[in-house]
């Protein structure tokens, strides 16, 4: 049997944190593309740059979420629950953002490559996980 000792190894729990965050990132990803209308990665393989920015807000967002959490949280689990706690606040604020914006749909103007769209997008992102982070920690 293993010891605590590599267990409370600071390398091993890095990796561990590590490796759940990605597992994590993955995950907000695959839930991001079935809430937005286009398919994100085939959209950033056509050169679309809206939602190249809008996605990279996204993953931006996403791990500085989970950074906030790493920081504030001394157990996997509890840095996981407030992590995704956090992520679901990120993908409410993007709905918020579609409903506020009455005059055009978001989504339909980053799936068109509207750069201004999907640069405020990621913006809103980037932002929104400061504030988001702040208030998980």
């Amino acid at each position: 049997m293993i010891n605590s000792a590599f267990w409370n190894n600071s390398f091993v729990e890095a990796a561990g944190f590590f490796s759940v965050v990605v597992l994590c990132l993955i995950v907000s990803m695959v839930l991001f593309e079935l809430v937005t209308k286009y398919k994100n990665w085939e959209q950033i393989q056509k050169g679309n740059v809206a939602v190249a920015l809008a996605t990279g807000g996204k993953i931006f967002g996403v791990c500085n979420i989970f950074r906030f959490s790493i920081e504030r949280h001394n157990t996997l689990p509890e840095m996981i629950l407030w992590g995704l706690f956090g992520f679901s606040l990120l993908v409410f604020a993007y709905i918020l953002f579609e409903f506020l914006t009455p005059k055009f749909k978001v989504d339909k103007e980053i799936g068109n490559d509207n750069r201004s769209v999907g640069f405020i997008s990621l913006t809103i992102s980037v932002g929104l996980s400061y504030v988001i982070g702040a208030s998980i920690s």
